[in-house]
């Protein structure tokens, strides 16, 4: 790696950022910037320009202009950050613009061969399945990869919902952000192939199903959504994910990002590649999408035409599902670190009777998995019922490294015997005999009186009541064709 590759990362600007909190936002007296904020300004202007040069000088190969140039660059918006806070009048909002354009202009702007953050892992840099193009890039240079020709960042705007958004994964939401990045690892080569071939860009598969279900496979929701990517069984049976041998498909990892795949390609093609629309009507139905937005297709999301009419829960989607694609794409930028994964797959055959609870008992929290490897294994295995032991010489999905201490672990010494006394432990079970229920004393009927008054007639007295009706009480008074008589006396239900 390069020494400008240590440079070649805008990290530094969101520290500068966090100086401007205390930003003075008061205009001037006269209403117009005065001559400091001006220079500070200038300073700002100046400072964007030089790591645009600087940009070029890398893409020309003049890498110590480049890195002297860069180093300059920051170093002037840093300072002129922080005076920023101290100077009245000073727009911090402009600094913030500049900081959000920088990064955009970061995405793709290098080549292939240097490597734009250094907490990549060297592991993740090519997958082993043949695959050319995309897939064989370092994780950097994937997570640009065009959306039908635009780049993904150039698609997202920075706007309040999306910034609010983001403040939520990075705060409320982070433990389910990092758990949803560990499982999409250890899945990755199964989903992100299925995006590849589809021309679309993998933290949009990442934020779609980091909201959707956190990369748990087996997920359900409460409206019958169903698997990593939550299709409803209409929509997942339109595109192709039925019953295999009586497995719902909608649980496979790859077969659900080959359907969502699919699903986003046709709405770009409905909305005229408009994301934020394409993203609402996975969420809330592309047939309500389409009344809402008629003919134009290029109207904004967040047109109240459009954002009004919607769900609460589909104006919190959109902006949530594009602020964790934003992640994916820049965690250095907000102060956040995704963990190291290695997502290399691998297979083990069983050489003793076990399930997957077994399993995750005896590989424990192995390459610090503090949580355990039970979603793991079952994520890679959808098919298995996680309690049913599994014959000897079958074959499991696993992560590449667990091959070597499945070996070393899980075939002979005490682990499996302790993983199958605990598995196969019997629970009492005890004989319940529901109580007779106690006998419901019948309610005594109450009555009440009424003398027939002029105009009456049974219909309208019963119609008072609002508890009975015209044949009960022709029953009660045994009246015959429900005549009834000015001054006759009637036995009427008491509706109290």
């Amino acid at each position: 790696m390069s020494v400008l590759s240590s440079y070649l990362r805008i990290a530094p600007l969101a520290a500068a950022m966090t100086l401007l909190g205390a930003c003075a936002s008061a205009p001037s007296a006269a209403g117009k910037p005065s001559a400091s904020v001006n220079a500070l300004y200038a300073q700002l202007d100046q400072a964007s320009k030089g790591y645009e040069v600087a940009l070029q000088q890398s893409r020309e190969g003049n890498q110590q202009a480049s890195q002297l140039t860069l180093t300059q660059s920051l170093d002037q918006l840093k300072a002129a950050a922080a005076h920023c806070g101290t100077t009245p009048g000073c727009d911090s909002q402009r600094f913030f613009s500049v900081f959000d354009r920088l990064l955009r202009l970061k995405d793709g702007d290098f080549g292939g061969d240097q490597d734009l953050d250094s907490d990549v892992d060297p592991s993740q840099a090519a997958l082993p399945t043949g695959k050319t193009g995309a897939a064989s890039l370092p994780e950097a240079q994937r997570s640009v990869t065009l959306l039908h020709g635009q780049k993904l960042s150039e698609l997202i705007a920075m706007n309040g919902p999306v910034k609010a958004a983001l403040e939520m994964w990075l705060t409320q939401w982070r433990p389910a952000l990092m758990d949803a990045y560990v499982n999409y690892q250890y899945m990755r080569f199964e989903m992100w192939p299925q995006y590849e071939s589809a021309d679309l860009p993998e933290a949009l598969l990442f934020g779609i199903m980091a909201k959707e279900s956190g990369g748990k496979v087996h997920a359900v929701s409460r409206s019958g959504a169903a698997g990593p990517l939550q299709f409803m069984y209409a929509t997942g049976t339109r595109f192709g994910l039925t019953s295999d041998d009586g497995f719902d498909l909608r649980y496979d990892p790859a077969e659900s990002a080959r359907a969502n795949a699919e699903y986003i390609n046709e709405q770009l093609g409905q909305f005229n590649n408009n994301l934020e629309l394409t993203i609402a009507a996975y969420n809330g139905g592309e047939g309500r999408m389409r009344r809402l937005v008629g003919d134009d297709t290029s109207v904004s999301f967040y047109d109240p035409r459009v954002y009004n009419q919607l769900s609460q829960e589909t104006r919190d989607y959109v902006p949530s599902v594009l602020a964790a694609a934003w992640l994916f794409l820049h965690p250095d930028s907000y102060n956040l670190k995704f963990p190291k994964v290695d997502g290399v797959p691998g297979k083990i055959i069983l050489q003793r009777m076990t399930s997957l609870s077994e399993l995750t008992v005896c590989l424990g929290s192995s390459y610090g998995m503090s949580d355990g490897w039970f979603r793991t294994l079952r994520n890679l295995n959808p098919r298995l019922d996680p309690q049913v032991e599994q014959p000897a010489g079958s074959q499991l999905q696993v992560p590449k490294p667990l091959e070597k201490v499945y070996a070393s672990r899980c075939v002979n010494g005490p682990w499996p015997i302790l993983a199958n006394d605990l598995h196969t432990a019997v629970i009492p079970t005890v004989a319940y005999t529901p109580a007779a229920p106690a006998p419901v004393a019948k309610a005594e009927r109450r009555y009440k009186v009424y003398k027939v008054r002029r105009g009456d007639s049974l219909a309208s007295v019963v119609r008072k009541l609002q508890c009975s009706s015209v044949q009960e009480v022709a029953d009660i008074n045994g009246l015959k064709h429900h005549s009834i008589s000015v001054g006759q006396t009637l036995k009427l239900p008491d509706c109290r």
